[in-house]
Parts: structure tokens; sequence; C-alpha cells
């Protein structure tokens, strides 16, 4: 309880800080509505991508899903090969738009479901098994797609999914919000997140006491795979067509976001909340950048020296460090009475 609330303050706090020095960098202009709305509009594909990559690490022995960016893209590639090959995107733009969804986020869910498959059934470590799929995903967009970006066009559903406004606030960031919502409400109040967290805290334990392993691990990749079919979603919503190598930072940018919110590589640990403020202050950092007129090359740089930082802070924290000491003192305080009364 202590390390969440502490974890929590920390992103709050860097959030805030962030906030304090874009606008004093920009005269203001960093607060500004359009910014904000800009800023806004781009988190939902990755925090989506961050929680997928959240849950495989809560569920512990090195579990990781490295393939979300690359099932994303070829959510959409497929999707929109699929669909355009039945439906006009121009002549029933709400069938198309349904069906490219549908589509999306089943194959979002099938690649989730051969990882967890994978992972679970012929016991392959899971950072070897996503890399694998990671490569074969790229792969099967590449011959769908023949190398080339595929139009999506903008038909009017999706367009709103990916450009409009509810309230001032862009509608992806709205679903994002809402779709953490409910798998935040999962881990907390079903059997699935006891399972998950126990399973990654002590795997024996949890064979031991009965704790469906495969089931979980499955239910556990699924899910992140679905949730990158929704960021594929998303990602065309946001752009006029879809390809292969799509964001070929992402994967390193979700994890960070996963490492920053202070989820355990070594499993048993998460917290979705702290995902979403970690993915807001990362946002926060590359608009900062931008002000800056710093290259796309400065910030990967960037993002690799955080995730390197965060994750030194999460193996030697100042916490840990200081723990051993107290233990020092109190076994010598009370070392100290012995020696005088002998």
């Amino acid at each position: 309880m202590q390390r969440t609330g502490a974890q929590l303050a920390m992103l709050l706090a860097i959030n805030g800080a962030l906030l304090v020095l874009g606008a004093a960098i920009s005269d203001g202009s960093f607060l500004s509505p359009f910014n904000l709305q800009s800023m806004a509009s781009q988190i939902p594909e990755l925090g989506l991508l961050a929680i997928g990559v959240m849950l495989a690490m809560c569920a512990g022995n090195g579990g990781i899903d490295l393939s979300g960016i690359a099932l994303a893209n070829l959510s959409g590639v497929l999707s929109a090969v699929v669909v355009s090959s039945i439906l006009s995107a121009t002549g029933n733009e709400a069938t198309f738009s349904l069906a490219f969804i549908v589509v999306a986020l089943l194959c979002g869910f099938t690649g989730g479901v051969i990882n967890g498959l994978l992972i679970s059934k012929l016991d392959i470590t899971p950072i070897l098994c996503t890399l694998g799929t990671q490569m074969a995903f790229t792969g099967l967009a590449v011959v769908l797609s023949g190398g080339k970006a595929v139009a999506v066009g903008s038909p009017a559903l999706l367009s709103r999914l990916g450009n409009d406004m509810i309230a001032g606030i862009p509608i992806s960031f709205v679903v994002f919000i809402l779709v953490a919502a409910l798998i935040a409400a999962a881990l907390k109040f079903t059997p699935y997140g006891l399972w998950l967290m126990l399973m990654g805290t002590n795997q024996k334990a949890a064979v031991y006491a009965g704790f469906p392993k495969a089931g979980v691990l499955i239910a556990t990749y699924a899910l992140s795979g679905t949730l990158s079919g929704l960021a594929g979603i998303i990602i065309a919503a946001r752009n006029v067509n879809v390809k292969y190598d799509y964001g070929s930072s992402y994967l390193l940018i979700a994890i960070l976001i996963a490492v920053m919110a202070g989820v355990r590589p070594e499993g048993g640990y998460g917290r979705v909340v702290c995902v979403v403020l970690s993915a807001i202050a990362l946002q926060l950092m590359s608009s900062l950048l931008n002000f800056g007129g710093l290259s796309n090359f400065v910030r990967d740089l960037a993002w690799g020296a955080l995730l390197l930082t965060f994750l030194a802070i999460g193996r030697y924290n100042l916490t840990g460090l200081i723990t051993p000491l107290k233990r020092q003192v109190h076994t010598n305080s009370g070392a100290n009475p012995s020696s005088t009364g002998t």
C-alpha cells in the first residue's frame, strides 16, 4: 500500500512539474486548449499498448509482450485489406467502420491467444515467444500489404473516433480512459486479478494452490492482444492509411511507460492508474522536447536513458538502501544491553 501511494504521488508530482515547466518555457502556449487536445489525442495508442505490457509483466516469470505494436499494425492492415475487399469506405461508412473495428479486435484477440497458448502450453519463455510472434506478425502484415501503406480512408464513424471531441476532450482519449477503468476494475474486483497478481508473486505457490495457471496466462495475453487491436483501430482512425512499420519506437516507449508506472519486471505488481499517469507524463515530455526543437533521434535517446534510469531506481530504490541501515542500527542497539550486562 505504501509503495502504491508513493508511486502515485511521484507520478502526480512529475506531471505537475512538467505542466509548470512547459508553461514557463512557452509563455503559456504549452497549456493552450489546442496543444492539450493534441497531446490527449496521441496518448491512447501508446497507453493501450503500455497497459498490455503491464498485464504481461504482472504475470511474472519474465513475462512481457514485445509483439504489441506489431499486432496493432497487423490488425489495422488485415482489417483494411479484408473489409475494403467487401465494402466501400465511401458507400456505407457506418457499416465499413463497424466491420473494420470488429475485424481488428478479432485479429488482436487471436494474436494474443496465440501468444498465450505458446507460453502456457509449450512453456516458451515469454520474451522469446513474443519476440518471435512480433516478427511473424510484422511479416504477415508485409505479405498482406505488399510492403505498402493500405488506404483506409475517412469513413465518418472511424474518423470521428480518431479526430472528434466530446466536451473538448478527444473521443479516443475518452475511450482509452474507459478501457483503462474497466481493466482496473477487473484486476481489483475479479478472481482473475487476484490470480494474476498472486501468480506473478509466486508461480509455484499459485500452482500448488490450484490456480488455473494456463487459463490466466492465455487470458492475460488475449487481453493484451485485444488492447493491441484497439490501438490499431485508433491508429487507423487518426490516419488515412495503415502500414506494417508504423510506430517503430512504440515498443520501447510502452515498456518505459510501464516501468515508470512502477510495474515490477519480476511480476506481481502493477496499477492501471499509474500506467495512465505515466503515459500522460511521457506525452508531456515528448511535447516539451518538440517545443525545444529536438529531433526524433534525440527523443529515442532520451527514452532509452529514462528506461535505464527507472529500472535502476526500481532495482536499487532509496528505501531499499535505507532499510538495511535501519536494521543494522536496530541490531546494534539491541546488542548493547546484553554486552553491558555481562
